[in-house]
Order: C-alpha cells, then sequence, then structure tokens
C-alpha cells in the first residue's frame, strides 16, 4: 500500500501538468492492516461469490430447478427459508457494512474532506447518472419507475473480487478508492431503502425500534463496552423493524453506529468495533453473501432470451449499471479535478481508473437487493434479475479487459510504491 513520502508525494492522475497539492490518499499507518485484511477478505468473497452466483444459474436451468425453488421457499419458523435469507442475514451484512463505514469514517481513509472527497463525489456521480439513465428510459412505463434505484448500486465483494484477479500489478492507491467509493455507494444505497422503499408503517413497532435505538445510544454515551448488551438490544432491534415497515435489515445499520470505536489498543484488539467487526467480516465474505447469491441469482432462462433484455426495465437497469456507472464515476472525477476541490489519485493512469470505473458497474448483491424491494411481481423480478446478472457480467469482463490491457511499466512503478 503507497505511503506517505513527503512534500513530493503527492496523489494525481499522470498527466503532463502536475496536480495541485492535496493530503495524500494513503492510509495512516495503524489502520495499514485493517484495510489489507479488509479487502483481502471482500476480495476473496467476491471469487466465492461468482462461483455461487454461476452454481444457482447451473441449478436454476436443470432438474434440480424444481426443488431449488421448493427449498427457497420452505417454511421455518414461520418464514420461509428466502425471508430468513434476505431479512436475517443480510442484517448481518448490513451490521457489517455500518462497521465498516463507521470505522473508515472515523478512523480510517475516509476520516478526512480532503480524503473522502473523490471518493464521495464519484459516488454521488455514478449514482446519479444510472438513476437518470433508467428512468429516461423508462419514463413511459409508471409501473417500472420503483426500479429506479437498481443500478445505482456497486457490489464491493464482486468488485474486489475481480480486481484481485490482477494480483500486485494493481496499484494499493487504485483498490482503496474503490474500496472507499464501494462503501461511501453502500451508505447512499442504506438511505435509499430507507427513504423510498418503505411501506406499510406500523407506529407501534416503530416507536419500539426509536426506544431500543435510545437505548443502544445511551449504552454507548456511557461508554458500555461489553458487546452483549448491544447485540441482544440489536435482536430486539431487528424484530421490531421486521414489522414496522421498514425493511429489517437497516438495523444492523443503526445497530452498527452505536458500537463503541473508543478504548482501543495499539493494533485496535480493545475496541468493541473492531472485535465485531473482525468476528463478522469472515462470516459475511464466505457464508452470508454466497448464500444470498444462490438463493437469488436462480434465473430461469426457458422461455427467455437476449432479446428480452431490450425491454425498459431490463435496459434501463443494463445501462445504468454499464453505461451510466462509467460515465457518472468518469465526470466527477474530471469535474472535481477541474474545480481543484478533490484529492487525485497517485500512481493511476487514466486507462486504470476507466477499468475501476467499468467495475463500478457490477451491481449484483445491492442491486438484487433493492429489486427484490421493487417489485413483488414474477415476471418484473425475473427480469431485474436477469437483467442486473447481465450488466454486472457486462461491466466486469469490461473493465478486466481495458485493466488487462494496461502497460507494464505502470504496474512496476505501482509495485514499487507499495
Amino acid at each position: 500500500m503507497t505511503g506517505s513520502n513527503g512534500p513530493t508525494d503527492r496523489p494525481g492522475i499522470r498527466t503532463g501538468r502536475p496536480p495541485k497539492a492535496f493530503p495524500a490518499m494513503s492510509p495512516k499507518p495503524p489502520a495499514r492492516g485493517t484495510f489489507q485484511r479488509f479487502v483481502q477478505s471482500e476480495a476473496a468473497g467476491g471469487v466465492l461469490l461468482m462461483g455461487s452466483t454461476a452454481l444457482a444459474l447451473a441449478v436454476a436451468n436443470t432438474f434440480l430447478g424444481a426443488a431449488y425453488e421448493e427449498a427457497l421457499h420452505a417454511r421455518l419458523a414461520g418464514l420461509d427459508v428466502l425471508h430468513w435469507i434476505n431479512d436475517g442475514l443480510m442484517a448481518l451484512f448490513f451490521l457489517l457494512v455500518g462497521l465498516e463505514i463507521k470505522r473508515e469514517m472515523v478512523e480510517g481513509e475516509l476520516n478526512s474532506w480532503a480524503r473522502r472527497a473523490l471518493p464521495l463525489l464519484a459516488a454521488l456521480g455514478g449514482m446519479l447518472v444510472p438513476a437518470l439513465i433508467f428512468m429516461a428510459i423508462n419514463a413511459p412505463y409508471p409501473e417500472n419507475w420503483r426500479g429506479w434505484a437498481i443500478p445505482t448500486a456497486t457490489d464491493i465483494a464482486f468488485a474486489l473480487g475481480v480486481l484481485s484477479l490482477f494480483g500486485p500489478r494493481v496499484p494499493s492507491s487504485l483498490k482503496l478508492f474503490l474500496t472507499s467509493l464501494a462503501i461511501i455507494d453502500d451508505l447512499g444505497a442504506i438511505l435509499i431503502i430507507a427513504l423510498f422503499y418503505a411501506s406499510d408503517l406500523s407506529p407501534m413497532a416503530l416507536a419500539l425500534a426509536a426506544l431500543t435505538t435510545g437505548v443502544l445510544y445511551g449504552l454507548n454515551r456511557l461508554k458500555v463496552m461489553l458487546l452483549l448488551p448491544y447485540l441482544a438490544l440489536g435482536v430486539v432491534l431487528w424484530g421490531s423493524m421486521l414489522f414496522s415497515g421498514i425493511h429489517a435489515t437497516l438495523a444492523g445499520v443503526v445497530l452498527a453506529f452505536t458500537i463503541p470505536l473508543g478504548a482501543r489498543s495499539g493494533d485496535g484488539a480493545g475496541s468493541p468495533l473492531h472485535r465485531l467487526e473482525l468476528g463478522l467480516s469472515r462470516w459475511v465474505a464466505f457464508l452470508m453473501l454466497p448464500l444470498f447469491g444462490f438463493a437469488n441469482a436462480g434465473v430461469r432462462f426457458e422461455g427467455g432470451s437476449l432479446a428480452s433484455l431490450i425491454a425498459p426495465l431490463p435496459l434501463g437497469i443494463v445501462l445504468g449499471l454499464f453505461l451510466g456507472k462509467q460515465a457518472g464515476i468518469l465526470g466527477a472525477v474530471w469535474l472535481s479535478r477541474k474545480l481543484g476541490i478533490a484529492a487525485l489519485l497517485k500512481q493511476v493512469s487514466a486507462r486504470e481508473l476507466y477499468g475501476v470505473a467499468l467495475l463500478c458497474g457490477i451491481g449484483f448483491t445491492m442491486s438484487l437487493f433493492i429489486g427484490l424491494l421493487a417489485f413483488s411481481d414474477p415476471e418484473r423480478e425475473a427480469a431485474t434479475k436477469l437483467a442486473v446478472l447481465a450488466g454486472s457480467l457486462l461491466s466486469a469482463l469490461a473493465g478486466a479487459a481495458v485493466l488487462l490491457a494496461g502497460g507494464s511499466p505502470l504496474r512496476q512503478g505501482s509495485s514499487q510504491a507499495s
């Protein structure tokens, strides 16, 4: 990972003129190990997620397809298995996302405006343009409007999984940029789910959720460092939000923001947030996300064709992910450079930046999740899944091709700087 080497070690895309002097987008020494563990875990989990997705597609389109559907809809303690995965296990995924966001905002790579400006602007551009493309295509079809947010998401595990295939040839600053952008993108997706996909609100359940949140906040203010009270109240919070009309997975984010980050030792082992994040990360990467992918990516292709992707709903999703993401991110980076309001990337060529912008079009997990909230009818749900898979695959292949075409001199230079 790139370190700070003094006044000459300033970030910038390699161009003919020197960039303005901004604080370097390189991690502070104490956060180095945390960031490396995070990237390695997400990348390895992303590769496993690819495998589970391929397995789901294979199973759904063979003689095992009927058994696959039956198993997902089997009842277990009042809910079907698919519901437990999407509302239960995914709450733990959102808990981990919330912990990562809080850590990065407080002590990590997003702890100052100089560090968070570029990924923040890039993430905003990468969410706005896909939504505009989707709505432009679906403007005459009001029944599709609820899907506007589907192409705005980036799957950090999948994207880092593809990036990890290039090993040390990829500059550390590029991995850092993708990770920071995707974390901010996740925060945007969380806000979108909370604001636009709530329905049939229950005042009593919301009141219980608010009361539980208040108690959690009180524990934080009292500097309670035991994890057990937070986790016990987190279960109560999840149960109340399950019946509140707000998606239950958001309980994980609320809980994460109340977990204390202070009172840590030199290596972070004493912090409740660090302990919980470390304990969850491998379970999420190697079990929960692959299980979510396997349960939700099983699209049957019989009776369908690639021609079905030109219908307004899937076309808006595919073009939003593939064209909208890259246009929004590159446009935001260009604008921030012109206005001089954000630190630029160090040791990164325009081609590599373009490759990562393409990888951000891998929406998969969060896009599928938003699609499930947006549409409940089987026809649109199937079209959404197929479009997310197509747009994500197209983005992954194009991004990998662009990065693979990069020159060796930059690879060698970035390896020395890492």
